[in-house]
């Protein structure tokens, strides 16, 4: 065991320390360190024979799940309800366009190169969506990311990132489920090559839409029960342990929501990714972003690590041609679905040309979906190697893209033909007409928030039932076998879950009733027998629904093989009995329920208090080649604690700080006084020079020695001398704690001693000052507060 515990530690010591040397050097030729870890996993990985440095894979596949859920949770952390609601549902059906683009294209290329159908959603999921921690970075360099395509691709690619789970959660049940697959094996390190077709013989795989819509259901139940229970868990651990124990809650959570989401047919990316969002909508977000950083950063570098242990040098050179073709494809494609998608919800041609181009990169993602084809035997083992080729391309290819982004649309605009023009300024005005008649429309103003309520009960009342067996299975097993009556359990567990969607199934019916009214109502507008025909038509309606409430209810109860049909008329005359005695309380805990996911809702019209919003003024003054800049000042930044009229950018650097980010909250246009701390997110204006000279004088580091914490102060006696220019002067006057950093905290005057003077008080000569600072700033008060006299001179 000691062995094993020290090999492991060698291991871990070996994989961080080698991803620290290759991801310096790749973010010193500018590339994402994402790739360095890739390489750093090739060099220690297996395929390097006796140069391997990695003696333990297995422990380190554990590891490198833990950085997966650490990953997920830091990317489900930047998207939330708040940041959804200001894309707008454009925006969202944008992204699946652009998505549904794709995967029409790789379904097309991969059917031509002799895929099947299996096969193909692994190629165009592998490239369906980009990486967007390289996006953003590219963004950031290239001081492009408060323009306006900046902000459409940032946006668009936190969207893509829900594309991307959605496609790994429904690959990863497709491959659960036993797919029947092709596997390619690779020849031997001499270069010779053979296949060895493997078929997996299992049920065929769900439907597609079927796989979709019990995800939905899933993801649904989870989100609505961790909007309920997170936050006030998050809450009350808040106000009565301490930091530590916080820190160990939210892991816990994070690990069970993870393990739920793995049981219930789903990966443990998909838990981790929806506890990040339900966090990100919590008073602690920041909180918990501060806390779990370091770990993140530590357990993803080795996931990136793991990843680049399976690939084979070997196969990577050997599939070079491969890769070529398929980068050059994977950039025309990914350019040109996004400019579609945006184009298709109305944003200028330019604009969205513009934002495919940034769009072309891909990373963590398509990593994550090659690595479970190959693992499970659907894709070719070369295919992994491929996808990690075309992604050091296209991170290679990003940056030149975006700087020259404006010269490749007018290009490509001025190469269009002249009919296309007019018809995307056709179909643009069409849609502005469009949305101005919808905004005017009675019936979808009226309906849109009833629709989403009655979609939001269905999907939680199918997700409660679609799981409903596996939890009988968990109640049945905590409440034993040692009952008189053998279906007791069964009762007890469906007719409390009968009063648990007595709330909803209530909700549901009278939303859908309202509805069926208004369309009634609404529909019958100027017909001259309009309150004759207003109840026929409101009963046929609500007999509609009524019905496919009956259907749908009908297709999910469980069948005879978990419950007798008697046991389900028991089960229902208790639960109505129950919900006779108990519908005040029942509604009330619903209405409560109901009134705490509304607050969510009613919260994410606001902004959330940070700067990344974007400046569409830049654009009306564009004459003035006005730019801005984000940067976070680092832990040991030179001008910590220094004020923004001491750093006097303006007049060094030619740039102004109009925002700060602080912990979350942000300083709009912060006066001079206003003092720049470590991690500060400082946004900056000015041109573009200007703006990479004042990121480069906030961000410089030489490791000067500041005060670092509360035991670095301490207080020193000092006597006051007559000649002293402190004498006979007030502590308002002098101002020591402008001036020196030193604060006077006592004086020792003959018989008396004051703690703590204010400030009129006057210091006279021969009192005896305790002075608090830290040593150095001590040092430098008693000397000026003792001047030296003047040396005699011959």
């Amino acid at each position: 065991m000691q062995d094993a515990g020290a090999s492991f530690i060698q291991d871990m010591a070996v994989i961080l320390l080698v991803a620290l040397v290759v991801g310096r050097i790749c973010q010193r030729i500018r590339l994402s360190v994402i790739v360095g870890y890739l390489l750093a996993g090739i060099l220690v990985g297996p395929f390097m024979g006796s140069f391997s440095l990695v003696t333990n894979e297995q422990q380190i596949e554990t590891v490198a799940q833990v950085g997966l859920v650490f990953l997920m949770f830091s990317i489900g952390l930047k998207l939330s309800l708040r940041k959804m609601r200001r894309l707008g549902a454009g925006m969202i059906v944008a992204v699946f366009s652009s998505a549904g683009i794709l995967y029409f294209i790789a379904r097309s290329a991969g059917s031509a190169a002799g895929l099947d159908g299996t096969q193909t959603m692994f190629l165009g999921g592998a490239f369906m969506v980009c990486s967007s921690m390289i996006m953003s970075k590219v963004l950031q360099e290239e001081g492009v990311s408060h323009e306006q395509p900046g902000q459409l691709a940032l946006g668009f690619g936190v969207l893509e990132d829900v594309v991307a789970v959605i496609m790994l959660t429904t690959l990863n049940s497709l491959v659960q489920f036993g797919v029947a697959s092709t596997g390619e094996a690779a020849g031997s390190a001499t270069g010779t090559e053979g296949a060895a077709a493997t078929m997996v013989a299992a049920p065929p795989a769900p439907e597609i839409g079927t796989t979709l819509g019990h995800f939905g259901a899933f993801v649904v139940l989870a989100g609505v029960a961790g909007l309920l229970l997170v936050p006030w868990m998050l809450r009350r651990m808040s106000i009565k342990i301490g930091g530590e124990l916080q820190t160990l809650g939210t892991a816990g959570l994070l690990f069970a929501l993870a393990t739920i989401a793995q049981r219930a047919g789903y990966s443990l990316a998909l838990g981790a990714f929806l506890l990040g969002m339900i966090i990100s909508e919590t008073p602690q977000k920041n909180q918990v972003e501060r806390t779990f950083e370091g770990m993140r950063d530590v357990f993803s570098s080795v996931f990136f690590v793991a990843i680049g242990m399976q690939i084979n040098p070997a196969l990577l050179g050997g599939a070079w041609v491969a890769i070529l073709g398929l980068t050059v494809a994977v950039l025309a494609a990914r350019t040109l679905a996004p400019t579609l998608g945006l184009i298709l919800i109305g944003t200028a041609p330019k604009d969205a040309l513009r934002t495919g181009l940034a769009l072309t990169p891909i990373g963590e993602f398509s990593f994550i979906i090659a690595q479970l084809g190959v693992s499970a035997k659907v894709m070719p083992a070369k295919f992994y190697p491929t996808v990690v080729g075309v992604s050091l391309l296209t991170t290679l290819v990003a940056p030149l893209l975006t700087r020259r982004s404006h010269a490749i649309s007018d290009r490509l605009l001025a190469w269009q033909p002249r009919w296309l023009g007019s018809l995307v300024r056709y179909y643009q005005g069409w849609l502005e007409r469009f949305d101005a008649r919808s905004q005017r429309s009675a019936l979808w103003q009226q309906s849109r928030p009833r629709l989403i309520r009655i979609g939001v009960g269905v999907f939680f009342v199918t997700g409660v039932l679609m799981f409903s067996e596996p939890l009988l299975e968990l109640a049945r097993h905590w409440m034993g076998p040692g009952w008189d009556y053998v279906h007791a359990p069964d009762i007890i567990f469906w007719t409390c879950l009968s009063l648990i969607l007595v709330g909803p199934l209530v909700s549901l019916w009278r939303n859908a009733s309202a509805l069926a009214v208004l369309c009634a109502r609404i529909s019958l507008q100027g017909q001259p027998h309009a309150a004759k025909l207003m109840p026929v038509v409101t009963a046929g309606l609500k007999t509609g629904v009524s019905a496919a409430l009956y259907v749908w209810l009908g297709a999910l109860l469980p069948g005879t093989g978990s419950l007798a049909r008697w046991l389900l008329v028991v089960i229902g005359v208790v639960a109505l009995l129950a919900l006779f005695l108990l519908r005040r309380r029942l509604m009330a805990w619903h209405g409560v329920a109901e009134v705490e996911l509304q607050t969510f809702v009613d919260d994410a019209k606001g902004g959330d208090g940070s700067s990344g919003t974007a400046v569409p003024w830049l654009r009306t003054h564009s004459e003035w080649e006005m730019q801005v800049g984000e940067c976070v000042l680092p832990d040991l930044a030179d001008c910590r604690g220094r004020t923004l009229v001491e750093l006097n950018l303006r007049h060094d650097h030619g740039c102004s700080v109009v925002s700060i980010e602080r912990q979350g909250t942000l300083i709009p246009m912060p006066p001079p006084s206003t003092a720049l701390y470590p991690l500060d997110k400082v946004l900056l204006m000015g041109t573009q020079a200007q703006i990479e000279a004042g990121r480069h004088f906030l961000t410089q580091v030489t490791g000067t020695s500041h005060a670092s914490g509360f035991e670095d102060l301490g207080t020193e006696k000092i006597p006051l001398p007559a000649a002293s220019p402190a004498a006979g002067r007030t502590l308002r006057e002098l101002g020591l704690i402008q001036t020196h950093q030193v604060q006077v905290v006592g004086i020792h005057r003959e018989i008396r001693r004051l703690l703590n003077p204010g400030g009129d008080e006057m210091l006279m000569p021969g009192d005896e000052l305790l002075v608090l600072g830290t040593s150095d700033k001590i040092q430098a008060f008693r000397e000026w507060l003792t001047p030296q006299p003047p040396s005699a001179t011959g």
